[in-house]
C-alpha cells in the first residue's frame, strides 16, 4: 500500500493531472482507473502513479483516442506514450 503522505484526494489528483474532478469521476466510472485507496467513509485517494495514468488518459484523449479505445489499450497492457504527441 502507498504511504499515506503520498496519497492525494480526488480533487487534488484531478488538478495535478489537468482535468476536472467530474472528468476523473467519469474515468473511474467507466473503468479507466481505480483509486489507490478508498476509506471506510468512501473518500478516494490517488498516488503519484495514478496521477501519471490520468495524465496519460488525458493526452491520449486529446490526441483523438476515444475513452473506450483507451480502456481497451489499458486492458491489452499498452500504457506507454510511444507515438503520442506530447
Amino acid at each position: 500500500m502507498a504511504d499515506k503522505k503520498e496519497l492525494v484526494a480526488i480533487g487534488v489528483a484531478a488538478k495535478k493531472a489537468g482535468i476536472s474532478r467530474q472528468s476523473l469521476q467519469y474515468y473511474i466510472m467507466v473503468g479507466l482507473l481505480e483509486p489507490t485507496e478508498i476509506t471506510p467513509t468512501g473518500r478516494r485517494f490517488f498516488d503519484k502513479k495514478s496521477v501519471e495514468r490520468i495524465k496519460l488518459i488525458r493526452k491520449l484523449n486529446q490526441s483523438g483516442y476515444p475513452l473506450r479505445a483507451i480502456r481497451e489499450l489499458f486492458l491489452e497492457g499498452r500504457t506507454d506514450l510511444k507515438g503520442i504527441k506530447q
